[in-house]
């Protein structure tokens, strides 16, 4: 892999963007020449040549919050790495989880994002052999039947008692509410606006007869 990329356009240096690997968020950018790149390989943590010190910097070596390599992968052009890692504590050195001042992305919203980023790409492109693309060809009928089936065989695993047949049937049911609501045209960030909007709402009073 080193040997495939470009240094030269950086004076022996390429950009190396952190991403965590659990929910895709940016972490921060450093720079790596290839020893630096070669310790991060083999010691699996993220290594880089520090501009300003002039010496390799491995991320956490005086807080303790190191960031474990997960993958790396160059850009198209070879002249750049994006490294997956799984931070072990805040990254930047103000505390905060990422350098870019943003707090830690919810996990699980990360992952219905992701999901919904796929969901708009198979309708988009409709690749060959894709269950999503096929539903999406059969049209807002299809779509909504298989919404009430699922919701139907949710209710039924929830009244079974089913613990892992629920949570079986509850992604089958948010899959494919997101296919309709993309079929709609309507965003997951819609839905969560129309909730936090109720959330801010204060609570009602009990009547005095109540």
């Amino acid at each position: 892999m080193i040997d495939k990329l470009n240094f030269d356009k950086m004076n022996g240096l390429i950009p190396a963007i952190i991403q965590d690997a659990t929910t895709r968020q940016v972490l921060m950018l450093g720079y790596m020449n290839k020893e630096a790149l070669a310790k991060t390989l083999e010691e699996r943590r993220v290594t880089f040549w520090s501009r300003s010190k002039n010496r390799f910097w491995q991320k956490g070596e005086t807080s303790g919050n190191v960031l474990e390599v997960v993958s790396i992968k160059a850009d198209c052009d070879g002249d750049a790495v994006l490294v997956y890692a799984h931070p072990t504590g805040p990254v930047c050195h103000t505390g905060v989880h990422t350098c870019f001042g943003e707090e830690k992305t919810d996990e699980v919203s990360s992952v219905f994002g992701h999901l919904e980023n796929t969901i708009r790409d198979r309708r988009q492109h409709q690749p060959e052999g894709s269950y999503t693309a096929k539903l999406f060809q059969q049209g807002i009928g299809r779509i909504a039947q298989k919404v009430g089936e699922e919701a139907i065989e949710t209710v039924v695993a929830a009244l079974q008692q089913d613990r892992e047949g629920l949570k079986e049937e509850s992604a089958d049911l948010l899959y494919h509410l997101i296919v309709l609501l993309q079929e709609r045209g309507v965003e997951m960030a819609d839905v969560a606006m129309v909730l936090k909007t109720r959330m801010q709402k204060p609570a009602s009073k009990p009547s005095p007869a109540g």
